[in-house]
């Protein structure tokens, strides 16, 4: 059987009318078998590969890292739009809980890097996202701290991107940050996808969501929530560890640093995709793609675009 949601992926890009067309019948996934837990590592082992690994996939799925976000302000509307522009097939963004359990997007656990809260809130430091509400974070400006031409970008909820997103062609890599801060964070995230159905096709052909996170407990614990929705690790497990993650896990999602061809076909002997991150420069692109991965995430989707339009070749 084929990894679901690599032949999705390459699907779904090819064709406008399966990320617009409703959700087919066929019924959910089953919930996978109870998995052991596993402590977290970003060491790459390399281990002896099967000869039965299945064949790379021929498309390669363009993630827009927190947008398009070299070219426009990470986790805004503009920055995803614009990822829509330079031809990314997906769109990644981060999800923090505010102190009322809205869901909002944001990277760094504190506001101080990417909105005006210093000038706006000065008596607040260190401005964690978790100790404002909603209300309070849609007075921050979120763009001019790129530059001039995004003045006033909002902050966006994870519902508004949703919405906004939905219908655009683009597939959605969701990142849950820091969920050790957020218990919890799992439940109320599927409770706002269940308000978008969109994102949540069951039809294995048509999927259009992948959740990640560095916390792989709060992975398997969405995995119980949403048996259908596909999940990704950040990070490399140790490849005498892979077996056990597979268990729930969807994706293996390692940085492109020390990535090797033998840890790539080690994870797609057991039926998960891999998608590294984050590159920017050609070269590495086209290194981590001759690795057999099945998706680069990068700020610069414009890029990795006209990389793979080269048809760069794959490692034997």
């Amino acid at each position: 059987m084929s990894r679901p949601f690599r032949l999705a992926a390459v699907v779904a890009a090819a064709s406008a009318i399966l990320l617009t067309a409703a959700p087919a019948t066929a019924a959910p996934d089953p919930p996978p078998s109870p998995p052991t837990a596993v402590a977290a590592t970003t060491a790459i082992t390399p281990a002896h590969v099967s000869a039965s690994v299945p064949a790379a996939p021929a498309k390669v799925v363009n993630v827009a890292h927190r947008g398009a976000s070299a070219y426009a302000p990470e986790n805004t509307m503009a920055a995803f739009r614009l990822a829509r522009t330079q031809r990314a097939d997906m769109f990644e963004l981060d999800v923090q809980e505010t102190r009322d359990h809205e869901l909002v997007l944001m990277h760094d656990t504190t506001l101080a890097r990417t909105t005006n809260v210093e000038e706006v809130f000065p008596e607040r430091a260190p401005w964690q996202v978790a100790d404002f509400e909603l209300a309070e974070i849609r007075r921050l400006d979120a763009g001019s701290w790129f530059g001039p031409g995004f003045q006033g970008e909002p902050v966006p909820t994870l519902g508004e991107a949703l919405r906004e997103m939905r219908g655009s062609g683009l597939g959605l890599l969701l990142e849950i940050k820091a969920a050790e801060l957020y218990p919890g964070i799992e439940h109320a995230l599927a409770e706002e996808l269940r308000r978008h159905p969109y994102w949540l096709s069951t039809n294995r052909w048509e999927r259009r969501l992948v959740v990640q996170s560095f916390n792989w407990q709060c992975m398997r614990a969405l995995k119980g929530i949403l048996p259908w929705v596909p999940v990704g690790l950040l990070g490399a497990p140790a490849a005498e560890r892979l077996p056990r993650v597979s268990q729930f896990a969807d994706q293996i999602n390692p940085p492109f640093h020390g990535l090797t061809a033998e840890y790539v076909a080690q994870v797609h002997a057991l039926r998960m995709d891999v998608f590294t991150w984050s590159v920017q420069d050609p070269a590495i692109m086209r290194q981590v793609i001759a690795h057999g991965v099945d998706g680069v995430i990068t700020d610069r989707p414009d890029i990795l675009h006209s990389v793979l339009a080269q048809g760069p070749a794959r490692s034997p």
